[in-house]
């Protein structure tokens, strides 16, 4: 059997969330258009900035090599937790131009964005990984032993031949 590789799980979950988050600014948080690049005044930028900083962490900690990644990386956790804060405190209290308009898609992708966003950093501060088998799917068990019973040696079997029978075992009398 070759190797197996290890992959952190939480920047495999971080991703998707940061490119949400990312992409729910262009999406309309509350009715009446109100993007979020128009409804916010800073709260936009540092959405976006949060969101490729994880990316760069996130990249980071899977093994791409991107320059001043790993400064970033140590706040992976709390910049994935201050995106969730910033998503949910917006749909609690709504920004000064959407009071009184409902919320809309892009509020509710970016809240689903964010919270992947700090599952995943949480799921990487604690070193949760995914074990990938690398081994081929056209390998055949040709030449590997049959299983036997305890004490007896196991038989070898010719490639292309059908799995041999094993011979009665006798039970000892108690």
């Amino acid at each position: 059997m070759e190797p197996r590789g290890r992959i952190d799980a939480g920047p495999l979950i971080a991703i998707p969330g940061a490119l949400l988050l990312l992409a729910s600014l262009f999406i309309d948080w509350y009715e009446l258009d109100l993007d979020g690049w128009k409804v916010f005044e800073v709260l936009d930028l540092l959405l976006a900035a949060i969101a490729l900083a994880c990316l760069m962490a996130a990249a980071e900690r899977l093994g791409v090599a991107i320059p001043g990644a790993r400064a970033v990386s140590r706040a992976f956790t709390a910049l994935g937790v201050l995106a969730l804060v910033i998503v949910v405190s917006q749909a609690i209290n709504h920004p000064p131009a959407a009071v009184g308009q409902d919320a809309d898609t892009g509020l509710w992708l970016a809240l689903g964005g964010a919270a992947l966003l700090a599952l995943g950093a949480l799921l990487s501060t604690t070193r949760v990984s995914l074990a990938v088998n690398v081994e081929g799917r056209g390998r055949s068990n040709a030449g590997e032993p049959e299983t036997a019973p305890l004490g007896q040696p196991a038989a070898r079997r010719e490639p292309g031949s059908a799995p041999m029978a094993q011979p009665p075992t006798r039970e000892e009398p108690r």
